[in-house]
C-alpha cells in the first residue's frame, strides 16, 4: 500500500548539521525553535496555546536508507531498529515531545528542539499525559534502563549519515 503525506511546514532550529546535535529533547533543554506551518494549515493551531507541550511527528529528511539492526547513540551494541529511537528507520518518521512557548499566526514557538533545521512537519498533537494514566503500569524500558540518563549529554555523531 502506498501512503502519501503532505508536509505541514518546517521546523526552524539552530542545528544545520546532523553531527553534534542533541539526540533527544532532554539533551536540547532550553533550545528554542519554531514550527512554521504553511498558511493553509494555520487555522489548525486554534487553541494550541492552551497546551504546555506538544508531540511533533516529522520526516527525518536527511537520512538515506534504513537498517533493521542499528548501533544507537546510547549503546555500543546493536539492537533491532524498532527497539531504538534511531533515525535509520524504514519510514524515517521522528517524534518528539516539546514545550510550547507561544503561538502567533502560523508559527508555534517551542523549546527543547532536537531536530535539524528545515525538517518537514508531518503532524502536531497536544501532549496530554493523563490519557496514559493507568495504561503504562509495570513500565519496562529494555536496554535503555541503564543508558537513558546519558541522553541529556550525548550528541549525534556520523553513524547514521550516508
Amino acid at each position: 500500500m502506498k501512503i502519501e503525506l503532505e508536509s505541514l511546514g518546517i521546523i526552524k532550529t539552530p542545528f544545520e548539521e546532523l553531527e553534534g546535535m542533541p539526540i533527544q529533547p532532554v539533551g536540547a533543554k532550553g533550545v528554542k525553535g519554531q514550527l512554521i506551518l504553511k498558511d493553509e494549515f494555520k487555522e489548525g493551531l486554534k487553541d494550541l496555546e492552551g497546551f504546555s507541550h506538544i508531540e511533533v511527528l516529522y520526516l527525518l529528511h536527511k537520512v538515506k536508507g534504513h537498517s533493521l539492526e542499528v548501533k544507537p547513540f546510547l549503546d555500543d551494541k546493536t539492537h533491532g531498529v524498532f527497539a531504538t529511537r534511531s533515525p535509520k528507520r524504514p519510514n524515517r518518521i521522528g517524534a518528539s515531545v516539546i514545550k510550547v512557548t507561544g503561538v502567533e499566526d502560523n508559527i508555534v514557538h517551542v523549546e527543547n528542539v532536537d531536530m535539524l533545521n528545515g525538517t518537514p512537519i508531518l503532524d502536531i498533537k497536544p501532549f496530554v499525559p493523563h490519557l496514559y494514566d493507568g495504561t503504562v503500569d509495570e513500565l519496562k524500558i529494555g536496554w535503555f534502563e541503564d543508558k537513558h540518563q546519558d541522553a541529556s549529554t550525548k550528541k549525534a555523531d556520523d553513524r547514521f549519515i550516508s
